[in-house]
Order: C-alpha cells, then structure tokens, then sequence
C-alpha cells in the first residue's frame, strides 16, 4: 500500500487542477516527452503503442469503405497553397515556411503540410481525366505542421500525427455521401473502439473548415466538462476543382468538374481517451486499444513454481484461438504494491494476481482497472473469463462514459438560463439559435463558448433564439472546448 501510495502521490487530483492531472498522467505512464523543440513531442512506445492500435484498427474500416492509402509530399510551394483564397487565409497564421535548400535560397518558399488538399487537387488535375476514373478514394498517415502559440500533450502540438482522406466524385450528391460516411465510420470507431460516446451534426458557418462548403463533426465532452472535436468530413463541393482545374469527360463527353471531400483525425484521439477515461490513479484504457491488455502479477516469484505458473498463464491467454491478447508478465523485482500500482497508471484493464496459495487452490485473483473490482477465477477457466471480462470492461466503459456526458447535458431556453449554467456548471448546453453569426460572435465574447454543432438529431426547445430573442432556426450545442 505505501508504495501505492508513492505512485498516487506523483499525480494531482482531478478535482484540484484538471490541467495538472492531465500533464501528471501523460509523463507518469510514460505517454510523451518534451523536445527542446518548442512545441513538438516525442511520442514514447506507451504512447504510440496507443497510436499504432488506433490507426491499425481505424484502417481497417476504412479498407472495408473502398479506401486506398497514397503518400504525398510535405512541401507545398507558396504559389500552389494560393490557389484558393479562403483556404490558404484559413491557414496563413500557423503555416511554417522553408526558404532554403542547404545554403542556397529557394526561388519560391515552400511551406511545410499544414493540410494537404492543394497537394490532392494538384495531383487529381493530371490523375483525372473521364468518369471512369471517379471516384478517388484516397487516404494517407502522416504528420502535419501547425505553428501553435500554446501547445498541451496530444491536444495541440507543432507537429502531430493524423490521417487525411482526401476523395473526388462525379456529383454532388456523391460527395455529400462519402462525406456522411465517414463522420459516421468515425462516430462508431469512437463508441465501439474507444469507448467514447460522441455527437454528430454540422458546424456552423463561422466554425466551418476552410474552403470547405459544409463541415460535419464528433463531439465528445470530457471529464471536466469541455468538449473535444474528435473528428471532422468536409465537404469541398467544386470549388476547389474550378481552382485548380480539376476536370473530367462524363458519359455525353462534356466537361465537368469533380466534387471534393476531406475527413481526419489526429493523435488528439489519445488525449480524449485520458479525458473520458481516466481517474486520479492515472489512465484508464479501453481493451481495444490497450497496448497491454492483461498484465500477470506473480506473487512471491521467487518461490518455486509461480513464474512457471505465470508464463503458463501468459502463453495461454496470448494463444486464445483467433483472438490472442496483449499479454505481460511483470516479472521485474519491484514489490506486489509497486507493480499493482504502475498497472493502474498505465491502465492496463486486467491485472491477474497469481500467487502459491492461488496455485495450490487451482485458482487466481482477476482485477478490473475501471472499477478495481477484484474476483476469483479458476485457473482452469483462465482464458474464458478473462475473454469475458474484457468484453464487459469494454462496454461498461462506454456506459459510464455516456452516463457522464448526459448527466453534464443541460437545456437552456432563455438567455439568462443560458448565462447561469455556463457560470455554475460545466459540459455541454443545448439551445436554439437564430442562424446569424453575430450570435455566435457575441456568446463567444461574453461567455468564452462556441458553438460545437447543430446535430443531425434536431429537438425544439423553444421556439427563440437563446442569445437575441428572433425566431429560431437550429438547435445547437454550445460548450468550452479544447
């Protein structure tokens, strides 16, 4: 216990400085690190252990949607990111620029990916040429470039990690279904992988993407009460192609221009599993994505017979027949409470303590790392109850998550109802909103809220706008986000 105890101590509660707990949990269970260049992570193989789980399985989906990974380059001349106004104005504040090759200077400064779409359309200009050439369909992993005044772990870096799809249609209507596709692909992977429930719908005009015609976004709230955009589709229409002259033949041999979509998420996704999940022990990991599902505690290794009997156990939870888990053996010479206590903070969901009284009863101890519930389990029934538990850990964590987020749901419909809650409480607010930007502009001066998105599942609250009184248009969540 004291040594649990140590550990505990390292990370600030919670409900003391949220900040602080989160900054606390990313460096004790060895997530990231800082760089001496300002801004930029080095992600460490707890942390990208996460990345490569999330990215496998996400990739998955997409192949199965009719996705292709390409790669494309990581500079983009000046001349070629001008090519449509609104998007290039969108990035202009966080873009950074090289301007030399070795000592020589560059005819035209190139910038460094923020985003990659003037890169596709450069490419889709000479890759598309008739009907049978659409749609593209095209993904790719890589990293961008965003030169952020303040940075946090995970959340916003100079330099992060993502994914970016980037297709071309034939009609409009394709394109608005590929771009629903994929916030909807993104929603379940969120619920089924990660355990976080989120909230569909379309930002508004002024939260939009630029050069994007409409934007569709997951929204989830944190343990703290502020939402996190986890994922947004983009829907670019033909502006983008008349830019850049990206045409092809139809089937009467006339001249069209393609329709653009683009949909990503990031390495944020880590930081909303620390946010919804964790607790004041540290992170708190959804199997499907725990780099370490199960880990096996010997007690009293060093007698006779129970490392033996661990990696017994190991080999045959790793070999459970088409669905082998992620299995260690702490073996280390640290003490039972020290071993417990770091499988708390780094969040492995089940902690299996074997021990020679638990090997002569033909038995051991299962642990849960959501609930901390301890239970016994035949060693003979090893690999199906610890299948089972896992099962369970992983939907219970979606449960407690969704309770969370609809228990921190108000409703207002009046402006003072609306001012109140956001000064008592924290999370996410719906209420009816009048459509004009001015709106917006004012809730955000007064209050430090936004607008997170008008939901596919539209209620009616009230029949005026909570912020002027007008008649209202759209049901909106509003909330503090990250």
């Amino acid at each position: 216990m004291a040594d649990n105890k140590k550990q505990v101590e390292a990370i600030t509660a919670m409900d003391v400085d949220f900040a602080q707990w989160y900054t606390d949990v990313v460096k004790k269970a060895e997530l990231l690190d800082y760089t001496s260049v300002k801004g930029c992570m080095v992600f460490k193989p707890a942390g990208y252990a996460i990345w490569e789980l999330i990215q496998r399985q996400m990739d998955d989906r997409f192949k199965a949607v009719g996705v292709q990974n390409v790669y494309l380059p990581m500079f983009i001349p000046e001349s070629l990111l001008e090519k449509e106004k609104d998007h290039v104005e969108g990035f202009a504040p966080e873009v950074a620029w090289v301007t030399h090759g070795g000592l020589q200077p560059l005819q035209e400064r190139m910038c460094v990916r923020p985003t990659s779409e003037t890169l596709f359309c450069d490419f889709y200009k000479n890759d598309i040429h008739s009907y049978r050439d659409l749609p593209r369909v095209y993904n790719q992993w890589c990293s961008v470039v965003r030169w952020e005044k303040e940075t946090r772990p995970f959340l916003r870096s100079r330099e992060f990690l993502w994914q970016e799809g980037h297709t071309a249609h034939a009609t409009a209507e394709e394109a608005e279904e590929r771009t629903i596709q994929m916030l909807n692909l993104y929603a379940d992977f969120c619920e089924e992988v990660l355990a976080i429930p989120v909230i569909k719908g379309r930002k508004t005009d002024k939260e939009k993407f630029a050069g994007a015609e409409a934007t569709y976004t997951i929204e989830a709230l944190m343990h703290d009460g502020k939402a996190l955009q986890s994922g947004t589709s983009h829907n670019f229409g033909d502006g983008f192609a008349k830019a850049f002259g990206i045409q092809y033949t139809d089937k009467d041999n006339k001249l069209q221009y393609v329709h653009q979509t683009s949909w990503g998420t990031t390495t944020r996704l880590i930081g909303a599993l620390i946010m919804v999940h964790g607790d004041d022990n540290g992170l708190v990991l959804p199997p499907k994505v725990a780099p370490v599902q199960v880990c096996i505690v010997p007690i009293q290794q060093k007698k006779e017979g129970v490392l033996d009997k661990a990696y017994e156990l190991k080999e045959r939870l790793a070999g459970l027949a088409g669905n082998g888990l992620r299995v260690k053996v702490d073996d280390s010479d640290k003490s039972p409470g020290w071993k417990f206590s770091e499988c708390e903070m780094r969040g492995i969901p089940v902690r299996v303590e074997i021990g020679p009284k638990d090997i002569e009863n033909g038995k051991c101890i299962l642990v849960r790392r959501d609930t901390k519930e301890k239970m016994e389990c035949a060693l003979a029934d090893v690999e199906t109850e610890v299948a089972k538990l896992l099962d369970t850990i992983q939907k219970d964590m979606l449960e407690h998550a969704r309770a969370h987020r609809d228990a921190h749901t108000y409703v207002a419909k009046t402006k003072e109802e609306f001012i109140q809650i956001f000064n008592e409480k924290a999370g996410f607010v719906k209420a009816m909103w009048c459509g004009d930007q001015a709106c917006e502009d004012q809730i955000k001066e007064e209050l430090s809220v936004t607008s997170r998105c008008m939901p596919f599942e539209q209620e009616t609250l009230s029949d005026v706008c909570v912020c002027c009184g007008k008649p209202a248009k759209k049901m909106v969540y509003w909330g503090r986000a990250y």
